[in-house]
């Protein structure tokens, strides 16, 4: 891998099951220099979740005085909880020379594509920025890796399935798109986008 010479802010999206989650950590072991963004929630930790590792867990109140002064890039209320991500942890690791990379939904990456395009052209986050949308091969592929995995009930995978196809509609957003047909081929063409955008800023 190339060491990358300018620290990049990295959004990926993908719908459920697109692979998205092992593209991410396959990035993370080849990439020293780069950093997980941890997002912030208020839901109660689930299972062997660490704060500070999975999420920040934060009381509505903390979260609610974070939106007040304007700590977050990108928040919103799903089922009940919020989730939002952190400015300052993304550019202090752009400052320290770490390439940033944020897992995140579609909707939280429109909201912090609008906030990086209001930034001035000299801003960190602004200059290193890249979204990259990793699509599956069809939704019929997608359906089967679903069912494949043997964890969610029919209702859950329609509904994954429903918002598969809102959030394919948004790829075109992104400044890239990768097709996840063949997960070797797609993690060289994520490798190369990543080493083309540092070295071109």
């Amino acid at each position: 891998m190339l060491f990358p010479m300018i620290p990049l802010f990295i959004v990926i999206s993908a719908p459920s099951g697109a692979g998205k989650t092992t593209l991410c950590d396959m990035l993370l072991q080849d990439y020293p220099e780069m950093c997980y963004s941890v997002s912030c929630t208020t839901r109660e930790p689930r299972g062997d979740e660490v704060d500070g590792e999975d999420y920040h867990f934060l009381t509505v109140e903390a979260f609610q005085r974070f939106i007040d002064e304007g700590r977050f890039l990108e928040h919103a209320k799903v089922h009940g909880h919020y989730y939002g991500t952190l400015r300052e942890p993304i550019c202090q690791a752009l400052r320290e020379n770490q390439c940033a990379l944020l897992d995140i939904d579609v909707a939280g990456a429109e909201q912090i594509r609008n906030h990086v395009a209001m930034l001035p052209p000299g801003d960190l986050l602004r200059a290193g920025f890249v979204d990259i949308f990793i699509a599956p091969p069809s939704i019929q592929e997608l359906e089967v890796r679903l069912y494949g995995r043997g964890t969610d009930a029919d209702a859950v995978i329609a509904k994954r399935l429903r918002n598969a196809r809102q959030e394919m509609e948004q790829a075109s957003r992104y400044m890239f798109q990768i097709v996840n047909d063949d997960l070797g081929v797609a993690f060289r063409r994520l490798c190369d986008i990543i080493n083309v955008k540092a070295q071109l800023i």
